[in-house]
């Protein structure tokens, strides 16, 4: 199987995130306060894995052996979209905007070398979408959750429009072939 993309898609990304570059460098560049930035920055790590997680042992524990099916489902879901991110980001090398950009700052530490695709929003759509499955009444909870992670992504410089996008597109078709199977 072919390691990286061809040098089309590679060009095509590129002519992209040069499109993103004065968006997101305007986002990036907003002048928020510091609390904001921090809340920022806590939903960014929050969605890391710990929220899900958290989630996962607060379901156990609330619902007992009730909540197994919806956890297991989270965890298979979970690694299938890890695998998948992982994969395309080794695929496609796409630098972070920060890294493109020189009037894009990086505002949090990231926890991998590559952009695209947004592994945090493929995660938090993933988690929502199962989650929400099984628990309906969790939505007022993981949704604006996971709105929260996806625009931490940009306004850190993390991430271009496109990454964050097709990390929910992903994301949302990895919960729905999980839950259909």
């Amino acid at each position: 199987m072919q390691r990286h993309l061809s040098l089309a898609a590679h060009h095509g990304l590129n002519r992209l995130a040069a499109r993103e570059h004065a968006f997101l460098a305007r986002l990036n560049g907003v002048h928020l306060p510091g609390w904001e930035v921090g809340l920022l920055r806590l939903a960014s790590r929050a969605g890391d894995g710990i929220f899900w997680y958290a989630l996962m042992l607060a379901l156990v524990a609330w619902q007992g052996q009730e909540a197994l099916p919806a956890v297991l489902h989270m965890i298979v879901a979970g690694l299938a979209g890890t695998l998948i991110y992982k994969w395309l980001k080794g695929a496609t090398e796409r630098p972070r905007p920060y890294q493109a950009c020189p009037t894009i700052c990086c505002l949090t530490a990231p926890l991998d070398r590559f952009s695209f695709p947004s592994g945090h929003t493929l995660h938090a759509v993933v988690f929502s979408l199962v989650a929400t499955a099984y628990y309906p009444a969790l939505g007022w909870l993981v949704w604006p959750f996971t709105a929260l992670v996806a625009l931490s992504r940009l306004v850190l410089g993390l991430h271009y429009v496109s990454d964050v996008l097709v990390g929910a597109l992903l994301g949302g078709t990895v919960a729905a072939l999980a839950l259909a199977l």
